[in-house]
């Protein structure tokens, strides 16, 4: 116990140590998270019709971040997998990395989800035993179990490893070993499910189609590892840890094939809306062109198609993809895009037009975005820090006080060469 107390204490001081930029960094964040708790608190008290929703629109830019995060959230195990699976040295090294990003993915989605709600204090209701769960009939019900137990795995899994290397003992395969492949479908588990939960809106024709859910998979498969590619170069810029380039051209072409993968089930979607109209595709009509002169979101839509078509065709090049600059735009173009088609694209068609075929423009208020600001800076924040305590543990450099330190632990990798 006190071994464990020990470890925390550390992981706490790292946290509070570091340079001028760390610190200007974290009061940036901080002044965000003010101001969105600032706007909450008003939304809280005068309700969400301080926000753009309505009774036509009562899903917008809350909803829409918590799709695209979960997608994010799952694409950690896009490092688990050949880390463990198939055991990259390489990949294992900084699997750590992805696994604190899906840890803040997780605590913005649940905030994302915690604002959208009218009243928050009243979520008690859920709770088994004193409230009613209703689990498994609810899908609501499934969704708070998979994304508490995804937080509940890649917290353990990471803290059990950092445990063993601050010991200065050799993580041990048997215990870890099931929890990583448990994880592995339960990262699936939680963006299927997310699918799932638009899908059985019986209401919604939109979301009504069988490739939602792989749709999903897709997409977060491919923002998620363009986020944890960017996040390294910014780490390994302010910190000690290396990582080989073998990691980064590993992620690259997961990016590249889910992302083309993602493109032609929109393309096949599309095809199947326009070549034989239904219901359905009154949604998407709006979505391409808009509807009785409404084009709220029509230039999102393009906008995004032609972001990720250009990421993919840099993607796919070799010589293009090996070329840091251009491989970058492409990360951040594939994050910027999928975001738009996960959020906009997917929430705004499926209650545009109404069921009584009534368009309404929805915006988010200047309030509602303050606040997603605010609830992306806590995401960061999260992230900092766990990647803050979590990287000179890893790295050796932090040990028990009765183990020696190291001044570059095997983690340490020397880029090759280009």
């Amino acid at each position: 116990m006190m071994q464990l107390l020990s470890f925390f204490k550390d992981g706490i001081r790292q946290m509070a140590h570091g340079g001028r930029g760390y610190w200007l960094w974290l009061i940036g964040l901080t002044v965000v998270i003010v101001f969105g708790v600032s706007n909450y608190l008003d939304q809280f008290q005068s309700g969400l019709v301080v926000t753009g929703m309505s009774d036509q629109v009562s899903w917008g830019a809350y909803i829409a971040n918590f799709t695209y995060l979960v997608g994010v959230a799952a694409a950690a195990v896009m490092l688990v997998i050949p880390a463990y699976i198939f055991h990259r040295k390489d990949i294992r090294h900084v699997v750590l990395i992805g696994e604190g990003l899906a840890v803040a993915a997780v605590t913005m989605c649940m905030l994302f989800v915690t604002v959208d709600l009218g009243h928050p204090e009243r979520i008690w209701h859920m709770f088994p035993i004193i409230g009613h769960f209703h689990w498994p009939a609810s899908m609501l019900a499934w969704d708070v179990v998979v994304l508490s137990g995804y937080l509940f795995l890649n917290l353990t899994i990471p803290m059990y490893i950092l445990f063993c290397r601050y010991r200065g003992r050799e993580p041990n395969p048997k215990i870890y070993l099931p929890g990583v492949f448990v994880a592995i479908a339960w990262a699936i588990s939680i963006h299927t499910v997310t699918a799932f939960l638009f899908s059985s809106n019986v209401g919604r024709p939109f979301w009504h189609y069988a490739l939602l859910a792989p749709r999903f998979l897709a997409s977060a498969f491919a923002a998620g590892p363009a986020l944890i590619v960017l996040a390294l170069q910014i780490i390994e810029r302010n910190s000690r840890l290396k990582f080989d380039r073998s990691v980064i051209n590993t992620l690259g072409l997961i990016i590249a094939v889910s992302l083309q993968i993602d493109i032609f089930f929109e393309l096949a979607e599309s095809f199947n809306e326009f070549y034989f109209p239904t219901a359905h595709t009154v949604g998407a009509t709006y979505m391409f062109f808009g509807l009785g002169g409404a084009r709220g979101i029509a230039p999102f839509t393009w906008g995004a198609l032609a972001m990720m078509l250009v990421a993919a065709a840099i993607l796919t090049v070799h010589p293009w993809r090996r070329r840091m600059g251009l491989f970058n735009l492409a990360c951040v173009l594939t994050v910027i895009g999928i975001w738009i088609e996960k959020g906009i694209d997917l929430i705004i068609p499926g209650f545009v037009p109404t069921p009584i075929g009534e368009v309404f423009q929805y915006r988010p208020t200047a309030r509602e975005v303050v606040i997603c600001l605010g609830i992306w800076a806590t995401g960061a924040l999260v992230f900092t820090l766990l990647a803050k305590a979590a990287i000179p543990i890893e790295m050796g450099a932090v040990r028990a006080t009765d183990l020696p330190r190291q001044l570059s632990g095997p983690q340490e990798l020397s880029r090759p060469a280009a």
